[in-house]
């Protein structure tokens, strides 16, 4: 019986990796997805973007836009930790 127990969580891990890997390989073509839109936006605000100052620019803002984004996250998940957290404490009415 212990055999299949950890046969069993050894198919576990496996099948959780391989959805983290694949969730991880959605986000990267979503990411550059946008990054090709973002990238025809700011070609068609600033003109062509074979200009060096431009694509600075572009990246700057892109950089600023994730730390937002990564820091907001960050705080949205700490919040519903704690209130599972909370929750956890009292027993359901």
């Amino acid at each position: 019986m212990t055999g299949n127990w950890k046969e069993t969580r050894l198919t576990s891990e496996v099948l959780d990796k391989i959805i983290q890997l694949m969730t991880a390989a959605f986000g990267l073509v979503a990411a550059l997805a946008w990054n090709a839109a973002i990238q025809a936006l700011f070609t068609s605000i600033f003109g062509e973007a074979g200009n060096l100052a431009a694509k600075f620019f572009y990246a700057v803002v892109v950089t600023a836009v994730v730390v937002f984004v990564t820091i907001r996250l960050g705080r949205l998940s700490e919040r519903i930790k704690k209130d599972e957290e909370k929750e956890e404490g009292f027993p359901s009415t």
